[in-house]
């Protein structure tokens, strides 16, 4: 006990040398520095009208404020807050918030709301935390006093981030374009021009989908067929969907964070093969040969064919507007393990009892004339569908499906609880993590 109360002696000697020495210029914050701001143009408090400065000062002790927010402390200093003195915390009002007994100002507030507004004083700049709701973060800007001519709500910079990272938000370069367009397409919330953006192109997806299922319903299918008179406005709308659809997709290669990227992404694909069919289709119209009708009619039959099978990809479409069915898809991935293994019980199972149910019943029973039609009728069965195309006839088959029967609801039980088990665990990280 000694020894420790001499390091703790001799740490807080240290200490107090430093400070006297005005030694201590750098102090650590959530935001990783302490940024002094010279002559911001951005804040609807500050007249100096020049720019930002993001590299780290001198930082006298004398200056240094301490907030607690919610139990979590920050440190920035005086002269940062005061450059926006309508504020609450750029001006004498904070004074009602100072705790003797904390030595620093308590707020009971949101903390993630906070860390946007501490930047806010910090880079001139505000960004809208995504895990909060929108009334909550106006509620904690209208409680701080926080009002701007212009809100930047384009980005939102992760904490922890260097200077150097933060500097590419406030050029006003290529770089942070294609970022905040990047953002513009990916993220509905980053402002009401992005979440009606992506309303149109949900509407879109259902226009094509709509379209899609007319082409097959026998009242209306003339109607796609040229001459006739609502051809031209059907085939008007879907060229529009399509020219929407390819926007999209350009906009976003071109702002993708990658080339390479780009194509690892799964919705880019997918964005991709549900235009390309009516491109194809056009040039196979484009390349067809007048002098042989016949060998045309075949190959349109063909490529149309090819192409409507394509556009059903557009269904998946809305997979990307879903943050929970995108975090389902990551949820199944890591049970790839438990999936496998309900796969390769179901094959084992099927094959064993399809063999054996076809030389049950193949000499009195049409139906089980092959051993993939028993493995047919075993999966059914194992799963419990049971569609009653195939069914057993003699009283040894029905034995032996009784038993199957029985069976399956062991079979889908016990891999099925490791299965929900592993689901709900993941599904959760996952949540918490976005």
């Amino acid at each position: 006990i000694t020894n420790n109360l001499s390091k703790v002696g001799w740490m807080a000697q240290f200490v107090s040398i430093l400070v006297t020495n005005n030694a201590l210029t750098h102090v650590a914050v959530p935001l990783q520095y302490l940024h002094h701001r010279n002559n911001a143009e951005d804040g609807p408090n500050n007249a100096n009208g020049g720019k930002d400065s993001l590299v780290p000062t001198q930082t006298n002790a004398a200056d240094l404020c301490y907030i607690n927010v919610s139990g979590k402390q920050y440190i920035t200093t005086h002269s940062c807050l005061q450059q926006y003195p309508l504020t609450l915390l750029g001006s004498q009002a904070k004074e009602l918030y100072w705790i003797p007994e904390l030595k620093s100002y308590y707020f009971n507030r949101n903390r993630d709301c906070f860390e946007s507004i501490l930047t806010f004083y910090q880079t001139g700049r505000e960004f809208r935390p995504l895990s909060v709701d929108d009334d909550i973060y106006e509620a904690e800007r209208k409680f701080f006093r926080i009002e701007m001519k212009t809100r930047v709500t384009e980005s939102v910079i992760p904490l922890g981030e260097t200077p150097e990272q933060l500097s590419v938000f406030c050029d006003g370069d290529w770089k942070t374009t294609k970022k905040r367009v990047h953002r513009f397409l990916m993220d509905p919330r980053c402002s009401r021009w992005a979440t009606a953006w992506h309303i149109m192109d949900i509407l879109f997806i259902c226009t094509s989908i709509t379209l899609l299922i007319m082409e097959t319903d026998e009242n209306v299918k003339d109607a796609f067929s040229e001459g006739h008179p609502a051809y031209k406005y059907l085939f008007g709308l879907n060229v529009l969907v399509i020219a929407f659809f390819t926007t999209d997709l350009l906009i976003r290669f071109i702002t993708w964070p990658g080339l390479i990227n780009f194509w690892k992404n799964l919705f880019n694909i997918l964005d991709i093969l549900s235009i390309l069919p009516f491109y194809v289709s056009l040039l196979a119209e484009a390349f067809e040969d007048p002098t042989s009708p016949s060998s045309n009619e075949h190959k349109s039959y063909v490529v149309l064919r090819v192409c409507r099978i394509f556009r059903i990809v557009r269904v998946f479409k809305f997979i990307r507007h879903s943050q929970d069915l995108i975090m389902i898809i990551k949820v199944v991935g890591h049970a790839k393990k438990e999936l496998c293994l309900l796969i390769l019980l179901l094959f084992i199972f099927s094959v064993s009892f399809g063999s054996l149910m076809y030389y049950i019943e193949h000499t009195s029973n049409d139906k089980f004339s092959t051993i993939m039609q028993g493995c047919w009728w075993a999966i059914v069965t194992i799963t419990t569908i049971g569609y009653g195309d195939i069914a057993p006839e003699t009283w040894l088959g029905k034995a032996v499906g009784s038993l199957v029967l029985t069976m399956g609801i062991v079979f889908l039980a016990l891999p099925m609880t490791i299965i929900v088990g592993k689901f709900s665990t993941v599904y959760e990280k996952e949540k918490e993590k976005n």
